[in-house]
């Protein structure tokens, strides 16, 4: 296949979702004409939200021959499906078993319908050339609404009026309740990736100065968006009244937000974190937020499921929410699209979307 065919080809399978980022280029099947080998094990609740009709329709005329299990299933049982089925392509969801080093022997390409593959498949697999997709950006947008709900529920003191109102019988006294608007708002964005960018759509009727920490993020996408870049993470801190934590989970990242940038946050600011857990010190978090009254809109934490016993349980000025910002079970039907254009894409040569690398595998929770 010469490059402008290829880049052809690239350009039309972009045309498919709007939502659908630029993928990252490498040729699958080399002989097109023959249907490889596919597994497809989702519970049955899974298959309903991710392949709703007509996208199932479409999933069985795609692959006719493919096998459906339904999960879960243990680990041994997963393993004997693979030895007798030896498949080329593994469609799964969350449900599913991690895929043991001996299915690399004829399985190529694992489509997983969600995100974090860290518990999916071995590291060692995908240095071995082992493909795998996931949902990559296509719930971006998803979760930069999320974003935006705490942002607005931490202003509004939602979660203490919340409470106060359902377990104390109380009201508000006098006029002056400690509640604060969006609007005008200087909003810092740690992080500039999908997520951010989607973000920014979304923040525009509230009229906000937007700033960013993202060094690789090029001026010129800064200009395009009318974000401010910061130089430096303390420059954000102390010039946002939101604090929007988006940065990747790297190792380098590593509390990277700790009690020193929790300081320079204004008096009342609010800090939402729908990034990654391990990029902020949880401990220097509670005890800024106790000292100044920073209220805090929490979706991902450093240990999963949070602890019962975790002190940000019952803080004050804290809205929680258990992991939710990715889809919502109605939106799942984007992520199945994605996966039927993947499985499309590798039966015909053509390149995939959202591959991951070892780099994305590594910065994933």
């Amino acid at each position: 296949m010469n490059t402008a065919k290829l880049v052809t080809q690239l350009f039309s399978s972009l045309q498919l979702k709007t939502r659908t980022r630029i993928p990252k280029l490498i040729i699958m099947n080399s002989n097109p004409t023959r249907l490889p080998k596919t597994l497809i094990l989702m519970t049955v609740q899974e298959r309903k939200e991710f392949l709703p009709e007509p996208l199932n329709q479409q999933l069985k005329t795609l692959i006719p021959e493919a096998v459906h299990v339904n999960a879960p299933v243990s680990d041994r049982e997963w393993k004997t499906l693979l030895e007798r089925h030896q498949p080329e392509i593994v469609l799964c969801a969350w449900e599913t078993p991690a895929i043991p080093a001996e299915a690399t022997s004829h399985l190529k390409y694992v489509c997983y319908l969600c995100g974090s593959v860290r518990t999916l498949v071995p590291r060692n697999l995908i240095k071995d050339g082992l493909l795998v997709t996931n949902w990559g950006s296509t719930v971006s947008n998803t979760v930069a609404e999320c974003t935006l709900l705490l942002i607005l529920a931490t202003l509004r003191r939602m979660s203490n009026w919340t409470l106060a109102m359902h377990t104390r019988g109380e009201w508000k006294v006098g006029r002056h309740p400690d509640t604060l608007s969006l609007f005008n708002r200087r909003v810092g964005l740690h992080g500039l990736g999908a997520i951010g960018r989607d973000l920014v759509k979304l923040l525009a009727p509230f009229n906000v100065t937007l700033s960013a920490y993202s060094p690789s993020v090029p001026d010129k996408m800064y200009r395009q968006l009318g974000v401010h870049r910061a130089d430096t993470l303390e420059e954000l801190f102390s010039t946002s009244d939101v604090l929007v934590e988006l940065a990747p989970g790297k190792p380098e990242n590593y509390h990277l937000v700790g009690e020193t940038l929790f300081n320079l946050l204004p008096e009342q600011a609010v800090f939402v974190n729908v990034g990654r857990g391990m990029v902020v010190d949880e401990e220097a978090m509670i005890r800024v937020s106790q000292k100044k009254g920073i209220h805090l809109g929490i979706d991902v934490y450093e240990t999963e499921p949070l602890p019962k016993n975790s002190p940000l349980r019952g803080l004050p000025n804290t809205t929680l929410l258990p992991h939710l910002g990715g889809p919502t079970p109605d939106r799942r039907r984007d992520c199945g699209e994605l996966a039927i254009q993947n499985i499309r894409n590798y039966i015909n040569g053509d390149p995939l979307i959202n591959l991951i690398n070892l780099e994305a595998y590594d910065r994933a929770t």
